[in-house]
Formats: structure tokens, sequence, C-alpha cells
């Protein structure tokens, strides 16, 4: 019986909000966990989401549902009958877009999971289907679990309600009571630090107030599974830290955890696995170091020499060329390693008269922290000519550690407005050697390796002070 109505509920949300022109059934569905059966808690197959560009979707009133509830059995045959293609009708002239396409995961529990990828790869759309905000429009998932879901500010917080309410309104959301509420409502209230804002309607919370609470609530009422987006971005360095040692508590618990974020050193630090979306499909998942690195190559062209031979394939606009950028040892080799430095040389066409050109280089580690920032001013009296430029700059040597390094490449006038922007041009991987300082040694902790000038004296102490620190393995025990 109970397998029957989940089966007839399941029936009546397809035929309320399916896709009637895709030809294909979703199902999104959330149950309660049971250990017994398996520890996956997330499970996904073939989900895709299509949108229509230019149109919205219109709102359906009571008379659209008393229409469709009678044409159901028409419509629902007419969906079997074609469920064997996979691709949508166009409807004519009408221009679609899939925002995610054939998403397969298994999630297990207790599992911290980092989903990265490109802005615009799905990772979003995945989450909100998953959190059953949004409906997919092919493929099937089934969430074991109670599911909290910190996806976009203010997301489930009613405006007009004030913070202590929107807690309630949340936790009963949740399924939970409101005895459970009132005994973690404290705790929840601290970690946001809004105390003195508590009994205020949330509408007249700044952005960083409203993540703050969404997040303690979406943390501290103990869901089985939390959704947490790049959102947390919007808060300040000390909260966003907070934030972090929570969910490292919250995964210690058993809970777990789909974590959607761009700070590379976070999801190093919090996952235990990464998948990686590319193009709103599952491109690929494993070891967070290995698909870490595997988004980072994705996303700098490979090789540390770039020459656009052609013009008018080169990256420019009406204000400057790219002609080529190279990092290369100051030998001319690609081999690049701690003890030789690097040389950068960059050439471009410029078709400004008359403007102070500054070239801006900057250089991130794998983890996506910034080493540095280095500007090469070219024309400091605004006497810029129209013509070919050949920029050069070294990077000394025993500063680099070991590891692949990527750069960012912009040309700017009076050293603000940016005429061009190049993010991860190219990537270069310095090599291991460290003469001199151990050859076998492998790759030192630390952002960078300095070898730094080190210098010591000897004095020797009175006879006295000798007989007093030397002179103690003599004594009888």
């Amino acid at each position: 019986m109970a397998s029957s109505a989940v089966q007839s509920e399941n029936a009546t949300r397809q035929l309320q909000a399916g896709d009637t022109s895709s030809g294909t059934c979703y199902r999104v569905r959330t149950t309660p966990v049971n250990p017994i059966m398996n520890d996956l808690v997330i499970q996904a197959e073939d989900l895709g989401k299509r949108y229509r560009i230019g149109e919205r979707e219109r709102y359906l009133a009571l008379r659209d549902l008393v229409a469709r509830a009678a044409s159901a059995p028409a419509r629902l045959f007419a969906r079997r009958k074609s469920s064997s293609s996979n691709e949508p009708h166009t409807n004519g002239d009408r221009s679609y877009i899939w925002a995610l396409k054939e998403a397969s995961l298994d999630i297990r529990q207790g599992e911290v999971v980092g989903l990265i990828g490109s802005n615009g790869a799905g990772k979003t759309t995945l989450l909100k289907i998953l959190s059953r905000i949004t409906k997919p429009t092919t493929g099937r998932a089934e969430i074991h679990g109670r599911v909290g879901s910190l996806l976009e500010v203010g997301t489930g917080f009613h405006p007009e309600l004030t913070g202590r309410e929107n807690i309630y309104l949340s936790g009963a959301i949740l399924g939970m009571s409101k005895r459970e509420i009132t005994r973690k409502f404290d705790e929840i209230v601290a970690f946001a630090e809004i105390e003195k804002f508590i009994n205020t309607p949330v509408k007249h919370y700044s952005s960083g107030m409203y993540v703050r609470l969404a997040f303690s609530v979406a943390a501290h009422l103990e869901p089985e599974i939390l959704f947490v987006d790049e959102v947390l971005a919007v808060g300040d360095a000390s909260f966003q830290k907070k934030c972090l040692g929570k969910m490292g508590q919250v995964s210690r618990e058993g809970r777990t955890i789909l974590f959607v974020s761009h700070n590379m050193t976070a999801v190093r630090a919090l996952c235990s696995r990464a998948i990686l979306m590319k193009d709103g499909v599952v491109a690929s998942s494993g070891a967070v170091a290995d698909i870490v690195d595997e988004y980072l190559l994705s996303t700098a062209h490979e090789g540390s020499v770039r020459e656009w031979r052609d013009p008018s394939v080169a990256p420019g606009n009406e204000h400057v060329r790219m002609s080529y950028i190279r990092i290369i040892s100051p030998e001319g080799t690609p081999v690049i390693d701690i003890d030789s430095g690097a040389q950068i040389e960059i050439g471009f066409e410029n078709f400004r008269k008359n403007v102070h050109l500054s070239v801006k280089v900057r250089v991130t580690n794998s983890d996506g922290v910034v080493l540095f920032v280095s500007n090469c001013f070219i024309n400091s009296d605004s006497n810029s000519r129209c013509g070919f430029y050949q920029v050069k700059g070294k990077i000394p040597g025993h500063l680099l550690n070991a590891g692949r390094y990527f750069v960012d490449l912009s040309v700017c006038k009076d050293q603000r407005w940016v005429l061009l922007q190049l993010d991860g041009v190219v990537s270069f991987e310095v090599a291991n050697t460290a003469t001199g300082r151990g050859a076998t040694m492998g790759v030192a902790p630390g952002v960078i390796r300095p070898l730094l000038s080190w210098s010591h004296s000897f004095e020797e102490v009175s006879s006295s002070s000798t007989n007093l620190s030397c002179g103690i393995s003599h004594v009888r025990l």
C-alpha cells in the first residue's frame, strides 16, 4: 500500500509539472534515511534541465491544472510513445538550451563532495534540482534523508518575517519540532552574530547578515544532507573560516555535504571527493587532488608558450591585439626549475595614441592562491604610439616552490582601465631541483621557497661558564 501511494504521488507530480515537449519523465524523491538498506544517500541518473531562450514559463491558474488533469491520460500515452528519443522537440523556431545534460552521480552517507567547474557548467542547476527547487526535464534522483540547502542569499526566508520567525519557519520546513528548534535557537543566533537584530524583519538585513543567519540555520538544524553553493563568498574572511570549520564538524558527525566553490584551497581542505562539471555534464569524479588539478588545467591553456601568428584569430579588440606570451627559462628552454627562475615575454600591437600604457601579470598557484601581481609601466608620460610592443620580465630564481602556476594578463590604460584581459592565458611547471638544498627532497611545504642568505658566528665562552654548561656530563648519578 505504501509503495502504491508513493508511485501514485510521483505519477501525479509528473502529470502536473511534466515537460510535455521533452517526451520524458522525471522524478526527484526524498525519503527518510534507512541505514539498513545501504549508505547511498543521493542517487541521480541522467538528470537534465532544459530552458527555453527568450521566454518565461507562465504561471498556472486553477483552470490550467484542471485542464491538465483532464488531458493527463492522452499526454501520458504520447510521452510513452516518444520515450525512445532523448532529444527535445524544438516546436518550430523556438530555441532551447540545456543547462544540465545526463548528469549521474552517487554520494554516500558522510561524504563531503566538492562540486567544481567553470561558471555555467551546471553546478547550481544540479543543486536546485536535488533540492527540489526546480524540476528536471529528464532523469530521476532519489535522496534519502532530510535536506538543508544554502544556494543563494535569502533562500527559504520570508522577507517580512523576523530572524526569529524565519528560524522556526526553516526548522518546520525541515520537519523539526518546535522543541528541537528551541533547543538549537541560542546556538544558531550566537553563530550568526545577529543577536541585536533577531527580532528585525530580514528584509532590513544586509547580504552578509542574510548569509550568516541562513548558513547558521542550515548547519545547526541537523539536516542529514547539506547543499552549500558559492553563497559563502558574500561573507567576510572570518565568517568564511568559521563556516568551513562548522562544515568540517558537520561532516565528522556523519552527515553528507555537497559543496560548490571556486576556492580550491577550501575544496582541498574540506572535501573527501570531488566532481568536475563541464558544459552541463559530469566530466569526471575522483580524488580531490586529481580533480582539482584537472579543473585548473582546463581553465588555463596547456603549455607555457602561446603565439598567435594569424592576427584574425588573436585575442584583442579596438585597443590592443596580442601576438604572443611565453614563460620560459632564462636560457630560452621550456624547463623551468627552482634555481633558474623564469622569463616572461609578451608581445602585442597597440592601437591607442597618447595614453599611459601598462602590462599587468598575476601569478597564482594550483590552489588558486595569488603569489604576486607585477606591473610594467610602458608609457608613464602619456606618449604611447601605435605599433608593436615587446615586454620582458624575470621571475627570480629561488623564489617559486615546485608545482604548476597560472598566469593572468591584462593591458591597462592609466593603471586602472583594462583594455584587454586574459585569464589563465598560459600555465607553467616549476621542477623540483633544489640544488644545494637536498636534490632528493620532495616538494617543500609553503607557497614560496626562497633561498635565504644565512650567516652565523661563534664566540668562545669563559672557562667558568663552560664548566657549568658542558661539565654536566661528568656528574655521577
